[in-house]
């Protein structure tokens, strides 16, 4: 355990105003403890880029290329926060304003308050990350990857101003008494209208709805699971982080916020079992993770999978297609994660996170639940607008999506030269033909020796039969084939019969 003594000081300007991030205004000074919760938290953190690993999407063909979007996201959005992300976010220099920060730009620093610059920029980053990965999302399986790395890079302008009005000392909506603990508004609802605005924009992929508004089936279930269980892993540090530390107060929030994120999730999970059979994640509770109740919290997050069920279907019947329903779990359960706070937040008496403020249903009335509601319409007309702006100039300038024949190719052949020519839309399934051919061959052989065998009616029939059964059994067999009544008071009956309709007699 390390020392509990102060190692950086908080009477700095610059310092008080980074540490103000998480919306207290009375944090008592960062220690060595403070510093090691926050980078592991941000290490966590980084680990749910690992949920894409390619299950949602649909074709094969496409899943190298959407597991590339997340990592250029990684790497572009990363390097343009490093540039200047951070600083338009919580710069402190001449010239910082309530609308961005300036300062801070290519993140560096070698004097007493190096370890709080460098932590936070650290777990900040992984923020920025996450708010550019949820457009990928919607994006996928027909997004020229050029076309995805300059928006990533760009990206960071969407997301360091709103974090900035936040989060930042003298951002305005903070300023006001906004509270927004882990990024409901400022991560999740930036991301996810920018995903719903790039959905829209793109169209959706080809033969989406040509039958109907069904879901496409999973590409990898087993994948999508795993990473459903490595998002609730992240989530946990997502949330635990921002108390921004252990020292004081801090981990008594930090305790609470891993309670309620449990409690959230299982609401929002429970729901969508009762519902629908469908697992939603819901990320409505992030907001409020520190400043509401077990039971709150569990009420916030069974409204949080109605809200990403119902507008799942939604965009279902305006035929906009979000593969992984990037803008219903992070856009519209942000929303409503910002506005929970005015409801059922209770005043914090250990770091003062709603400053002083308790929501509509504690006696505090309609004033913090007004600055939420204002949060959040400034939040969505910025996105709407920027995230507009930027992929229109990038598909004048570049194009955006795939040509009609590269996409029904699969962007992991056309892009990366990964795998074959197959391309399931136009049957064009030569690997697959030959293979089939080969296993039919086989099937056919297969079958004349039994037959063969039978015809003597000796073990050694009796044995292949078996060999043919168990292989139909394990479904490696391509033909599927009826072999059931075979074996009659221990003799070989020697007639095999095929699905098709064909009797081999003996």
């Amino acid at each position: 355990m390390a020392p509990t003594t102060s190692v950086y000081t908080t009477t700095t300007t610059h310092v008080s105003n980074i540490i103000s991030m998480i919306g207290t205004s009375n944090l008592g000074p960062i220690t060595w403890d403070d510093a090691t919760w926050i980078l592991t938290s941000s290490f966590i953190i980084f680990t749910m880029q690992i949920w894409s690993v390619g299950g949602r999407c649909s074709k094969r063909q496409k899943r190298s290329q959407y597991n590339g979007e997340k990592c250029c996201g990684c790497y572009f959005g990363g390097l343009s926060y490093w540039m200047f992300g951070f600083g338009l976010s919580f710069g402190e220099d001449q010239g910082t304003n309530p609308f961005c920060g300036v300062g801070y730009f290519f993140v560096d620093s070698s004097d007493e308050n190096m370890g709080i610059l460098f932590s936070t920029f650290v777990f900040q980053m992984s923020f920025a990350t996450t708010a550019t990965t949820i457009v990928s999302g919607a994006m996928a399986e027909r997004t020229k990857l050029t076309s995805y790395i300059i928006f990533s890079f760009f990206n960071t302008l969407i997301y360091c101003i709103p974090a900035h009005w936040t989060w930042a000392s003298n951002g305005f909506l903070r300023v006001l008494g906004l509270v927004d603990v882990a990024g409901s508004g400022a991560v999740h609802l930036v991301g996810g209208v920018s995903a719903f605005v790039a959905a829209a924009l793109l169209k959706p992929r080809l033969g989406r709805y040509s039958n109907g508004t069904k879901s496409v089936p999973l590409g990898n279930p087993v994948s999508s699971m795993i990473g459903m269980f490595m998002l609730w892993w992240g989530w946990l540090a997502f949330n635990c982080g921002s108390t921004f530390g252990i020292s004081g107060g801090k981990w008594k929030l930090a305790a609470k916020s891993a309670a309620t994120t449990l409690n959230a999730s299982i609401g929002g999970g429970v729901t969508g079992v009762l519902l629908s059979f469908y697992l939603p994640f819901s990320v409505a509770h992030i907001a409020s993770c520190a400043i509401v109740s077990p039971w709150e919290a569990l009420i916030i997050g069974c409204i949080g999978g109605t809200v990403v069920l119902g507008s799942s279907h939604l965009l279902k019947k305006i035929k906009v297609d979000d593969p992984v329903s990037a803008s219903p779990v992070h856009g519209f359960c942000g929303f409503w994660g910002l506005l929970a706070v005015g409801l059922f937040a209770r005043n914090d008496p250990l770091e003062n996170t709603t400053q002083g403020r308790s929501g509509l249903f504690h006696g505090g009335g309609f004033y913090l639940l007004g600055v939420q509601t204002l949060a959040c319409v400034c939040i969505v007309a910025w996105s709407v607008l920027t995230s507009l702006i930027m992929l229109l100039i990038i598909r004048r300038c570049f194009g955006l999506r795939l040509s009609e024949e590269d996409e029904r190719k699969g962007a992991d052949v056309v892009e990366h030269m990964m795998g074959d020519d197959s391309d399931e839309d136009n049957n064009v399934t030569c690997t697959q033909d030959s293979d089939k051919e080969k296993t039919e061959k086989s099937n056919e052989m297969t079958l004349a020796t039994i037959a063969n065998a039978m015809k003597n009616n000796n073990n050694n029939g009796r044995h292949a039969l078996y060999k043919f059964r168990s292989a139909v059994r394990r479904g490696s067999l391509l033909s599927r084939v009826s072999s059931h009544n075979l074996i009659r008071n221990d003799k070989v009956v020697p007639t095999i019969t095929t699905i098709p309709g064909e009797t081999l007699n003996t």
